[in-house]
């Protein structure tokens, strides 16, 4: 299992109608083949910052999966113009020990 993990730094007088996307756009991540489970948290201190933490089976159910699949362009539609700067996506597999 692997976590993305991305910052969403969404622009200040949008954060209500980003909300709002969000909450179309997560049914279409929880469709998506080699998704677990995910959840999006906001900053106390910030408010139009945003954490994304989505659960994989594998990297590749990320990246080749969902990225490249029509659902991503319709996520893309939804979300994308919301972020300012745009998200840098990164990610995390567990210690083993």
């Amino acid at each position: 299992m692997i976590l993305e993990v991305a910052i969403l730094n969404v622009i200040p007088n949008l954060t209500a109608e980003f909300e709002i996307a969000f909450a179309k756009a997560e049914r279409i991540i929880a469709s998506m083949e080699g998704y677990i489970s995910h959840q999006l948290q906001k900053c106390i201190e910030d408010p139009a910052k945003y954490i994304l933490l989505v659960n994989w089976t594998d990297l590749e159910a990320h990246i080749v999966g969902f990225r490249g699949s029509a659902q991503y362009q319709e996520w893309k539609a939804l979300l994308h113009h919301f972020y300012d700067p745009f998200p840098t996506v990164e990610h995390y597999e567990k210690v083993k020990g």
